[in-house]
């Protein structure tokens, strides 16, 4: 995409005053939201003011109204809820309580405000705005403010992030909240999942979402639950008969534990309440089964935001201060949104409407139009659980005589295992002989491949690690006692899960089809690294995961400070030559510096940032982070950079060093893994399902085109099929790595976050856009 840069600097807010507010419920991830709006705000010379308590603050002025300062937001970035407190408020609903907030602004010069809540706080700030002007020539006319006043501050802008848990919202694939909140909920289904399994027990286990099943459709996929209960899709009519059923068939395959799902605002097809309670004595008097309900209750809201919340906040910050800045009169009312990897601006209303109209749809038992309604994302999570929880009778399977083989390569990553459940459920489903190969394609040279059964994938998604067992040789020292084995076991298709050595091994098949008719059938690659190096793709399972393990032992490094005197921490993080866990971890962690290979650094640099940390130290500021990726430079290895930052800081810092090594690769999968894994992995077997039927001719499959070697990748908005023979030409090979990569764009975000003077192309940030609605038929998102 050849657009010209586009920077900032033209955009100063001098003169500016922004109000930033979270209302309504809390979410984890506010506080990093409101710390964007505060830095970006004072970054670009605007004045910020915190409202404390909401709304209510508003209205009530005085010093719940606050100029605040650049250290202001210092240390909140771990912290859950919001820290400038959250109130439901009577009075702003009034155009009393309302003509006393805008007269609270005006004398402060607030024209500008930025809400973080759910879809009433900003259905608040829009009739806030719509009667903005009339607001100050009331309190003219009672001499509360004069007309100089009123032409000065004539216009209010408003931009919105949505903080929800529920992920209730439409037009955004995710809220503020909704990732940590599925954090806290499959915590506890693991930990639930090793006393069931002790006891043979049942779990039903209720979870937030009145009006959205968001949470727990999500949280069924991600550790595969029996059944799950959720406001827009409610069961057919004798749905206890089937639960029923599948509860004790799965007890009858030998498996020791049933967990159900259900959503607060679960109904049935009459719009009747389905409770916990319910689903529990239906299970104990039909079936006699051991079961228990647990209510996760507010324990979903606490806790510490996840990187992906982090991260996604401080985007959605910035870009609403940017919102602000470009703002004119006659600019809607607009809400910072992401659609699949890309941060958007659409009219706040729109959204407003479409997400009243789920509720429409729900009321009237418009059930297909809600789920269509609710997006692709939502769709595509209701599709792939219904896909993966229910095998049918064999009788009902097609049978297509087709033998699919799967196999994981190279290092071990976090979601890969949900990724070969994914794959042998849906092959199953479509029909085909799903085939297991043990220790890549090593294992598969020696023959060692079995055949794999629905039930032997069973309890798979929250399993850490690579339980096929992976090993990162590549084929070309093999091929010809792998096409013998392809050969012998008939196999049509093959899907490799993996890292860069699985893009590597597939072009390695793809290159060795002149010699060997054996590779002449699909492959698809789905890329699992922690690295993130894969070309061709913005995300890669387990990445995720070892994302947060960086994250949470940041936060507990710079914790085991508190109460000491000023330190600096240096850490180490993996990735190869790849610098997206130390730029990503950064953000996330709030660090003061990264250094990466993609951005080459010298000792000036260095030594700039030394004293940029001290001058940071001599203030209220405690802690300093540095984050280096392994391979970033031969001759600035850590111990360097460690003894130069101690040396430097003599008398004001002191400094500790941290490896994170293998911690980051280990670990159950984050609900972004699991859920990311499974549903890419649903679609390239479809996509194989596909191709087997396209290539069949003759009775046998000869597929010899680029198409039918493909990774499936996250570009931008969607999940794509690309040649891997065309992404040859976007890798380095020799640092294993693509040659663009999207991230290093949010590199100058966490430079301004850290109070640095940097460039930040603009010409990639949301313009508006209106609400799509899409068609059935259109390319997936991979967002989850």
């Amino acid at each position: 995409m050849d657009h010209q840069p586009k920077f900032f600097e033209n955009l100063s807010g001098t003169g500016k005053a922004i109000g930033v507010l979270t209302s309504g419920g809390d979410a984890q991830g506010m506080n990093a939201a409101v710390r964007a709006v505060v830095r970006m705000g004072i970054y670009v010379k605007a004045k910020v003011y915190f409202v404390y308590e909401g709304y209510q603050g508003m209205v009530d002025g005085g010093d719940n109204i606050v100029e605040v300062s650049w250290e202001s937001v210092s240390s909140i970035l771990q912290v859950g809820g919001t820290v400038i407190g959250s109130a439901r408020c009577k009075s702003f609903r009034t155009r009393e309580g309302r003509l006393q907030a805008a007269c609270n602004l005006v004398q402060r010069g607030i024209t500008n405000l930025c809400v973080i809540g759910g879809d009433g706080s900003l259905t608040g700030a829009n009739l806030f705005r719509e009667e903005w002007s009339g607001l100050l020539e009331e309190l003219a006319q009672k001499g509360k403010i004069d007309e100089e006043a009123v032409k000065k501050y004539a216009y209010l802008n408003i931009v919105g992030m949505v903080g929800s848990i529920d992920n209730d919202f439409c037009g955004t694939d995710m809220t503020i909240g909704t990732d940590s909140a599925l954090h806290r909920i499959i915590e506890v289904v693991d930990a639930i999942m090793t006393t069931a399994q002790s006891h043979q027990r049942t779990f039903v286990l209720e979870v937030m979402g009145r009006h959205c099943g968001y949470l727990a459709l999500v949280s069924a996929l991600a550790c595969g639950a029996d059944w799950v209960f959720i406001p827009e899709y409610p069961p057919e009519e004798g749905w206890e008969d089937s639960m029923c059923v599948k509860l004790s068939e799965n007890r009858a395959r030998k498996k020791r534990l049933n967990i159900i799902i259900v959503a607060e605002g679960a109904i049935d097809c009459h719009n009747k309440p389905i409770t916990s309670e319910k689903v529990k004595d239906l299970v104990v008097q039909r079936l006699g089964f051991d079961t228990r309900v647990t209510i996760l209750g507010h324990v979903q809201r606490g806790g510490t935001p996840s990187a992906f919340d982090r991260i996604l906040a401080s985007r959605m910050g910035v870009e609403a201060v940017l919102a602000l800045l470009e703002a004119t009169p006659d600019t809607p009312a607009c809400v910072v949104s992401l659609s699949g990897n890309q941060a958007v601006r659409l009219p706040l209303m729109e959204c407003v409407q479409m997400t009243q109209e789920v509720q429409k749809a729900m009321d009237e038992g418009r059930f297909v139009e809600a789920v269509r309604l609710r997006g692709r994302s939502f769709e595509n999570n209701l599709n792939t659980y219904k896909l993966l929880s229910q095998k049918k009778p064999d009788a009902e399977l097609p049978k297509t005589n087709f033998n699919v083989a799967v196999l994981n390569v190279g290092a071990p990553a976090a979601g890969m295992n949900a990724a070969v459940r994914a794959a042998v459920r849906v092959g199953i489903t479509e029909g085909h002989k799903m085939f297991a190969v043990i220790d890549g394609f090593e294992g598969f040279a020696r023959g060692k491949i079995k055949e794999i059964s629905w039930g032997d994938v069973g309890g798979w998604t929250g399993q850490g690690g690579s339980i096929l067992g992976t090993k990162r040789t590549l084929p070309a020292k093999y091929l010809e006692k792998i096409a013998d084995q392809m050969r012998t076991n008939n196999i049509n298709a093959l899907m490799v899960i993996g890292g860069f050595e699985a893009y590597e091994s597939c072009l390695q098949l793809h290159e060795a089809r002149s010699c060997f008719e054996e590779f002449c059938v699909p492959i698809c690659v789905l890329p699992a690294t922690i690295s993130n190096n894969v070309p061709g793709t913005d995300f890669s399972i387990g990445a995720d995961t070892a994302l947060n393990a960086i994250v949470e032992t940041c936060d507990r490094i710079k914790q085991s400070a508190s109460g000491t005197k000023r330190r600096v921490f240096i850490i180490e993080t993996m990735g190869g030559y790849c610098g997206y866990l130390a730029n990503m971890g950064a953000l996330a962690a709030g660090a003061d510096a990264a250094y990466i290979f993609e951005e080459q650094f010298d000792i000036r640099e260095l030594q700039a940032n030394v004293e940029h940390l001290t001058e940071k130290m001599k203030t209220s500021i405690q802690r300093g982070l540095v984050l280096r990726n392994e391979n970033c430079n031969e001759n600035y290895t850590t111990d360097f950079i460690y003894q130069l930052y101690s040396e430097e800081g003599k008398g004001v810092f002191d400094c500790r060093k941290n490896v994170l090594g293998h911690m980051q690769q280990g670990g159950a999968p984050s609900p972004f893994d699991r859920n990311f894994g499974t549903k890419i992995s649903a679609k390239a077997m479809q996509w194989i399902s596909k191709k087997l039927k396209e290539t069949y001719r003759k009775g046998k499959v000869f597929a010899n085109t680029d198409d039918s070697v493909c990774l499936l990748g996250m570009r931008r908005r969607n999940l794509v099929f690309q040649p891997v023979a065309e992404l040859k030409n976007e890798t380095d090979f020799v640092h294993r790595i693509p040659m663009e990569q999207w991230w290093l764009k949010l590199r100058p975000l966490m430079k301004i976050l850290a109070k640095y003077k940097t460039s930040y192309d603009v010409s990639d940030s949301g313009q508006l856009e209106h609400v799509a609605m899409h068609s059935p038929k259109e390319a997936e998102t991979g967002a989850i």
